[in-house]
Formats: structure tokens, C-alpha cells, sequence
């Protein structure tokens, strides 16, 4: 295609006409074209989808890897490539007329999708990993409490050497924690600065403590459960399966989907063709596709012919939304306003009488969508963009419309994991976890308020064709501090905005900010929520040290949105020392540096008050006495619990993995992590692992980073890979002996499957009513291997049980049992022996 338009092909490159912008009038086009003896080439990342489009219209497409220099004549050809725009050529006496498509006419859309492979991201694990401890650090310990992180240590047991964590109690107790165990430890998050009271060892006190905490997780569990079981009586519109457009428009997005936005895009559209109405909140870190998901999902309410409201906190994040809604919905016939005061009276009022008529499909504003005189003929769903930012008046408001419509939330307030899945299946929620590609964190720096650092950021920025923001929270002074910057930096074109200007003027500001006509916008924190200004990379913060955690973390979020490096820089006074609370929140955003680390950052101001908006400030209490996690732990079990009451299952809570003890060496060596929080947070993942997959991808891990894995460590990984094959094998503990033996002790007793479980065990092993002898011949390396092969044998074994139990249940309509209980349970139901064949 480079040739045409050169010598090769004189005929000039022209622009496409307007008329051929947009799908809909795309295949109309093309029909034109061939019948005129015109070529006609289609450049798409939706190549695929374009063929099946034509076909539909009775069009003849070919899809195809290149196109000839000279494009033969009533012929369609599609390719899978990237152009900015489309252009055509007229016809020559020896060629014909050829009109060249892009993404830009096709879908409206200019921006190049990434087409590098998706590389595996790292799985950030807990919201609060013990990789981030250092020593002074609080963790609770599920069966001791709270206590303080000194460091780690090596003890000698057994005869070999084994790395322990330090934790000091109250009266200067301590207790020595084997890595083996870190699933017993969590790391301490609090709604306050203030330490937590440290646990006395021994006694009753923490089992008080957890105990109140439980009762009060109970409370509102309950309630949870309540409003879930209402919410399930209700009925509401049940949408049907996504129409021909809705493909359309999400081939049109111009990025990769990350998975997890891909589930949380699947799980909305199953809320929305469920007869329920729809409460969901989508959770994800700044930045991460939580708009394309509430786009998505209004556009498949328009497509049923039903009406959006879009709630947002501040008029300009609703200006942003109308932006983004208007752009990405232009090549359909989708009528979008905005509602804010930045609309006169006049045009408020018509967009207020044209939802009420149905003459809008969606409707994006701020309280104003609220108030009493607003109404929409035909309301099917409302987004809410965060809810937690609004007041009690307004959120009474939303809870009548919860009942009538469905409802998605939107929230950049992380939520941890442990409550994610203390909540799951009480209140729908879905969490972005992974950033899209090519993002890339946006690097920290902390300066003195001196002219040299700030007039240098702005320089490198605008060097590189870029925009600025500098936030100076304080309007009575932010005009006199813009005219210093115009002194500072000359160069710039410097614009001031904050929420006190009147409304034309401060909606002109943004839009030329936004057009890339200025250089640098000084501001208050007006830009805090929301704003996607691709081409904004420096953000520079006066007076950081006036700024809570979750607000620097938030404003830092401004920038960085698209593929290129961003920078913070946080401005301190420089001949005024600032408070030890606010050294300690720049500290913890310097060190919180990396992709969606708002789920560590958390640890304070994020995480509490995605707790309070989910639980209630009443539980604020008990969740400083026992810690988040812990607290998170105990309402899981909380709802599991009450949700198995109700559904008649009195099955046992979740046991807990078998403990280990084979007097091998098995450990991380200082000498190959050297670095103690990357070995903490490596013991955390394997003490973490539930399946054994997981743990291969641990070790290649461990190699990318730091080389082959020692023996030791080799060790460590067979151990965790036995503990995954003990839970499966329903087994207590395994101990090795000086004899060689290694004893292996299961949760229930055997039974009549003694015999059975004997036959499929073969030599060199011994079974007896609850234990298992495995002889290891002194060899460890053999022994490991044997009871491996035990395991999955004892694995097996229990599954064929369960089979078969589940299978006379059926047929005497009764209900199973448990699987781990099911060698006990063969003595009371006769049935024929089975001489099962080993696995191994």
C-alpha cells in the first residue's frame, strides 16, 4: 500500500467523505463502489467480524494477509492491520477507483490497539502481603493475636536448620513462627494511625477478642443475608442476548481487555438476562477499564430500548463521561446528554423533559439526575460512579431506585480480597485486579517547594510533546501562584481551574486543556476524580504533606493513563518541618510505586473505607481490635456458616492443611534471596497455594528472578506439593522418624476400607484403622517420591469411595457424606469390594 500515491501510482491520496464514516453507513458505501468497478480494501483489527458484516449486506468479501499495489476492480478485500485513517484514489484509465478503509471510518475510533502478545501478570496476592512487613510491622496470627514483627531467624530442629519469624507480645513474650506456617499470619490493617494493643501470650484474652469479633461479623452477616434474600424476591427486566451492534461497538475498543475486566463485563451482562434485578460494584484500581464496563452494559439497556442514568460525583468527571459516552456511541443512533451545572437553566431543563419523553437514551450527570423533578419514561439502568461520595439524602434516593431498576456501581476504592470473598455471593461484586498492557507505574519523586525542581519537570514534559498538571489546593492563592509559574517557565501555556469559577468559564478551561491547547493547568484537586487525559504525564502537588494517603494515591492515579512514563512530584515546604503523620503517608506513596499497589496502600485510608462503605462505621471497632484480614476471615466464616444453616448442610467448616514435619531441609536461603520481605512474600505464595499447579508457576517464578532453585529449596517445593496431595487425601499430619519411616495420620478413621486402601497401596507401605507407615529406606529423596505416589493413590481411593456413596445416596435418596469422611462411613453401608487398579 506504500506505493500508491508515488511514481509507481501517480493518482493523489484523498480523504474519505463524511458520509463514509461509521459502520452503519459503511456496507452501503461499498455496494456503491463495486457496482461502479471501484476496489475496496478494509484495514481492520476486526477483520473477522467485518467479513461476517459484509456477508450479512450481500456483499462479497475476501479476507486475505496483503494487497496487491494495483487492487483489481468490484473486488472487497479485508486485512487485520492498523491505519490512523482511510483515504481513496480516483480512477485512471489503467486502474480503478479504490477507497482504503481504517478503524477511524469503520468504528470511529483513531487509537492503535496493542498488538503485543499479553504477557502473564504477576498476581499480587493479599491486599497487604508479608512481603511489604518490615520489622516494627503489626501481623495477627489466627491463634495468638497480635503482635510485632521483629525479623526472622534460623533455629535448629531435628537436626536441620530452619528460618522462623520473630513476633513480640505484650510483656515482651515471643513466639517463633516457622515459615511453614505463614498461613497462620496476616499482616495488621487498622482504620488508624494509632498502634494496636498487643496480645498477652497464653490465657483467654485473644480468643475473647476473636469471639466478640465474631459475634458482631455475625450481625451483619445476618443482615447481609437479609437484603440478599429480599433483593431475590424481587423481579425485574430480564435482557435478552447482546444484538449484532453491541459485537460492533466492543470490537471497537481500541485496547486489549485485561481478563479480569473480560469477567467483569460477562458477569454484568449475566446480572442484566437474569430476571433480578441487577446491585453489582465493579472494584478495580484507577485507570484499570471500569468506564468500558459500564459502557458496555448501557449500551446493551439502549439496544433493548430502555433508558441510563450515569450518577458521578463532580461536574467535571460527568463533562469526562460525556465525553468518553459521546465519542466511543457517535456511529450509532444513541442520543447522550449530560445534566450539571455546567448546562444553563434552559438546557437543563430540556434535557430533563427529553429523558421524561424518552427523546435521550442515557443521561450523565451529577446530583442534579436526582432531585425530584427529574424522570425518564423508561429507566432500565442506573451506574454509579463513586456512591460513597454521596450524601445521605442522595443515597436513600438510590436505594428506592435499587429496588425498581438494575444498578452498577463503580469504585476505585480497592477492595481487599479477603473481604471480596467474605462477600461473595451476598453482594455481587466484581474486581479488576490486572492493569492493562503497557501501563506503567508512575514514578515518585519528593522535592523541596523550590523553583529549580518544578521549573525543570515542566520542561522535560513539555519536551516531549506533553501536558502538565499542577495542583495547588488553595483558590483564594492559586491565581498568584499560576503567575509565578508563567514567570518560572515562559515556555508554558498556563490555564487556572478550580470548582469555584463560574461554570462557562471553568467548562472552557477544561475543554481547552483537554484539546492539548495549554501546557499546564494549575488546579485544586477538581481533577481528583476520574479524569482521562491520556496525554497528561507530570502531575506536580503543592503542599503534599496537606494531603490524606488516599487522596495522593487518587490524584497520582491523573496521570500515567496512557503508554508513556508519568511523574509525581510531591512539593514539602522547604524551611518547615512537616508532621510525623504526614512524613509516614509520603513515605508509604513513595514505597506504594508500582501497578495496583492501591491494594497495599490500602493499609490504611483505602482499605477501611472500602470496608465502611460495604460493612457500616459500626464495625470500625472491631475491626481495629483483630485486624482486617482477620476480620474478613471471621465474616467469611460468618456467612458461610449462617448460608449452610439455611440450606440444611451441617457440614464441618474448611479444615485446615496437614502439618509436615520430614526432617528435611527445606527453606529459602538467605544466600539465594537475600533480600528478607521477597523471601517472606515467596514463603507467603507457597504457604498460599491451593492447587498444585500453582506451584510450578511459584518456582518459575523464583527462577526468572534469581536463577536455579537450590536444593533447599527444591525441598520446600515437594513439601508444599505433599501438603496440597495431604488436604486432598483427607490426611491430619506426616511425620518422618529416625527409623525411616514416615507416618502419615488421616482426619477420620479408615474402617472397613482398610483392606481395600491395603490392596491399592502395594509394598513398603502400611495400612492401619487412621494411620499409613510409608517406608523410606533412609533415602530421602526416595521417600518424598513414595509418599507422593501414596497420596494420589489415597486420593484416588477416596474419590472411587465417594463415587460410589454418592451413588447408593441417590438411589435410597439420601444425602452423601462428606468425602473425608467416607472410608469411616463404608463400614455402615455393605456393598461389593472393589479392587481398584493403582494410579501409579
Amino acid at each position: 500500500m506504500e506505493r500508491w500515491g508515488t511514481e509507481e501510482s501517480p493518482n493523489a491520496l484523498q480523504a474519505l467523505p463524511e458520509r463514509s464514516a461509521g459502520l452503519a453507513h459503511f456496507t452501503d458505501d461499498v455496494v456503491e463502489r463495486v457496482a461502479q468497478g471501484g476496489a475496496v480494501v478494509a484495514v481492520t483489527q476486526h477483520a473477522s467480524r467485518l467479513v461476517q458484516v459484509l456477508e450479512e449486506a450481500g456483499v462479497a468479501a475476501t479476507l486475505t494477509d496483503s494487497v496487491p499495489a494495483r487492487p483489481r476492480a468490484s473486488r472487497v478485500q479485508v486485512l487485520t492491520g492498523a491505519l490512523s485513517r482511510g483515504w481513496q484514489t480516483e480512477a485512471t484509465n489503467s486502474e480503478p477507483a479504490v477507497a482504503v478503509y481504517s478503524d477511524a471510518e469503520l468504528f470511529g475510533t483513531v487509537k492503535r490497539r496493542s498488538y503485543r502478545p499479553s504477557r502473564a501478570k504477576r498476581d499480587l496476592g493479599d491486599a497487604v502481603s508479608l512481603g511489604d512487613l518490615t520489622p516494627g510491622s503489626y501481623v495477627v496470627h489466627i491463634d495468638h493475636g497480635v503482635a510485632k514483627f521483629v525479623g526472622t531467624t534460623h533455629l535448629e530442629s531435628a537436626g536441620d536448620d530452619r528460618e522462623y519469624l520473630v513476633l513480640e507480645y505484650a510483656e515482651d513474650d515471643r513466639l517463633y513462627v516457622p515459615t511453614e506456617q505463614l498461613d497462620r499470619l496476616g499482616a495488621y490493617v487498622a482504620a488508624t494511625d494509632q498502634p494496636p494493643t498487643l496480645t498477652r501470650l497464653g490465657g483467654s484474652e485473644w480468643q475473647r477478642i476473636k469471639e466478640k469479633a465474631s459475634g458482631a461479623a455475625r450481625e451483619i452477616a445476618e443482615e447481609l443475608l437479609r437484603l440478599y434474600a429480599v433483593r431475590e424476591t424481587v423481579n425485574g427486566h430480564r435482557f435478552g442476548p447482546d444484538a449484532a451492534w453491541q459485537q460492533d461497538l466492543e470490537d471497537s475498543f481500541p485496547y486489549q481487555e485485561t481478563p479480569d475486566q473480560m469477567q467483569a463485563i460477562d458477569e454484568v451482562k449475566n446480572d442484566m438476562e437474569d430476571d433480578k434485578p441487577m446491585d453489582r460494584l465493579i472494584c478495580g484500581d484507577v485507570g484499570y477499564g471500569k468506564t468500558e464496563v459500564a459502557l458496555r452494559a448501557a449500551f446493551k439497556t439502549v439496544n433493548e430500548g430502555m433508558q441510563v442514568a450515569v450518577l458521578v460525583p463532580t461536574t467535571v468527571l460527568a463533562q469526562q463521561h460525556y465525553a468518553t459516552f459521546a465519542e466511543r456511541l457517535a456511529p450509532y443512533p444513541v442520543k447522550v446528554a449530560v445534566l450539571s451545572r455546567f448546562r444553563t437553566h434552559k438546557e437543563q431543563e430540556e434535557v430533563v423533559q427529553a429523558a421524561k419523553s424518552g427523546m435521550v437514551d442515557i443521561v450523565i450527570g451529577t446530583h442534579r439526575i436526582l432531585q425530584k423533578d427529574m424522570g425518564f419514561k423508561d429507566l432500565g439502568l442506573v451506574i454509579i460512579d463513586e456512591e460513597h461520595r454521596f450524601g445521605v439524602a442522595h443515597k436513600e434516593r438510590l436505594k428506592q431506585m435499587r429496588a425498581e431498576v438494575d444498578v452498577m456501581t463503580l469504585s476505585a476504592t480497592p477492595i481487599p480480597r479477603t473481604l471480596h470473598m467474605a462477600l461473595a455471593g451476598v453482594r455481587d461484586m466484581s474486581v479488576i485486579h490486572t492493569p492493562p498492557e503497557a501501563r506503567l507505574p508512575v514514578k515518585t519523586f519528593v522535592a523541596e517547594d523550590s523553583a529549580e525542581p518544578v521549573r525543570e519537570a515542566i520542561l522535560r514534559e513539555l519536551e516531549r510533546d506533553g501536558q502538565v498538571f499542577f495542583l495547588h489546593n488553595r483558590v483564594r492563592t492559586i491565581n498568584n501562584v499560576a503567575e509565578e509559574l508563567g514567570k518560572l517557565v515562559p515556555e508554558a501555556h498556563i490555564l487556572v481551574g478550580h470548582g469555584q469559577m463560574p461554570e462557562s468559564e471553568l467548562e472552557e478551561v477544561m475543554v481547552t486543556f483537554a484539546n492539548r491547547e495549554a501546557d499546564v493547568l494549575v488546579c485544586t484537586t477538581i481533577i481528583e476524580s476520574g479524569l482521562d487525559m491520556p496525554n497528561v504525564n507530570t502531575i506536580i502537588i503543592d503542599r503534599a504533606d496537606r494531603f490524606g494517603l488516599a487522596q495522593l494515591y487518587q490524584l497520582r492515579g491523573r496521570v500515567g493513563r496512557g503508554d508513556h512514563r508519568a511523574y509525581a512530584y510531591l512539593l514539602l515546604p522547604d524551611n518547615q518541618e512537616i508532621s510525623e503523620a504526614a512524613s509516614k503517608r509520603i513515605h508509604a506513596i513513595l514505597e506504594a510505586n508500582e501497578l495496583g499497589a492501591g491494594f497495599r496502600i490500602a493499609m490504611r485510608d483505602l482499605e477501611i473505607r472500602g470496608a465502611g462503605n460495604l460493612l457500616g462505621a459500626d464495625q470500625s471497632g472491631q475491626i481495629h481490635a483483630v485486624g482486617l484480614n482477620m476480620y474478613s476471615e471471621l465474616l467469611n466464616e460468618a456467612v458461610q456458616n449462617l448460608s449452610n444453616h439455611d440450606a440444611g448442610d451441617s457440614s464441618a467448616k474448611a479444615e485446615s492443611p496437614p502439618r509436615i514435619d520430614l526432617q528435611v531441609p527445606a527453606s529459602i536461603p538467605s544466600e539465594y534471596i537475600a533480600h528478607m520481605p521477597a523471601r517472606l512474600a515467596f514463603y507467603q505464595r507457597l504457604s498460599n497455594v491451593a492447587d498444585r499447579e500453582q506451584i510450578a508457576a511459584v518456582q518459575a517464578d523464583m527462577e526468572d528472578r534469581f536463577g536455579p532453585v537450590p536444593q533447599e529449596v527444591s525441598n520446600l517445593l515437594a513439601v508444599t506439593d505433599l501438603r496440597c496431595l495431604g488436604s486432598s487425601a483427607g490426611v491430619e499430619s506426616m511425620t518422618s522418624s529416625n527409623d525411616g519411616i514416615i507416618t502419615v495420620v488421616f482426619r477420620h478413621p479408615v474402617g472397613d476400607a482398610r483392606q481395600a486402601l491395603q490392596n491399592k497401596m502395594g509394598r513398603g507401605i502400611r495400612v492401619g484403622r487412621r494411620d499409613m507407615e510409608v517406608r523410606t529406606a533412609g533415602d530421602t529423596d526416595f521417600g518424598i517420591e513414595r509418599l507422593g505416589r501414596a497420596l494420589r493413590r489415597v486420593a484416588s481411593f477416596v474419590d472411587e469411595m465417594r463415587t460410589a456413596m454418592e451413588a447408593a445416596a441417590e438411589s435410597a435418596q439420601i444425602a452423601p457424606d462428606s468425602p473425608a469422611e467416607a472410608p469411616a462411613r463404608s463400614r455402615r453401608r455393605r456393598r461389593p469390594a472393589r479392587q481398584p487398579v493403582a494410579a501409579d
